[in-house]
């Protein structure tokens, strides 16, 4: 379940704007809500992180899917 964060003053995984099930809806939908410019995908342990960042790299949010189990991707 791929889950979209907006930053809110004090977290950048603040609010949870939507969740989705592919990673292409959940961009799509995060570029129409946060009107991002930048994104970095970062894959952690269990997880997968989308930071996104407007044109001067300010974090604006993220997208977090994280899995369950030990997957080695």
């Amino acid at each position: 379940m791929w889950k979209v964060y907006k930053y809110n003053g004090h977290y950048i995984q603040g609010d949870l704007i939507s969740k989705h099930t592919t990673e292409s809806a959940a961009i799509k939908k995060a570029k129409k809500v946060i009107n991002f410019c930048f994104s970095e995908k970062v894959k952690r342990n269990n997880e997968t992180l989308i930071w996104l960042d407007d044109k001067n790299y300010i974090p604006l949010g993220v997208i977090v899917k994280k899995q369950r189990g030990n997957k080695n991707d």
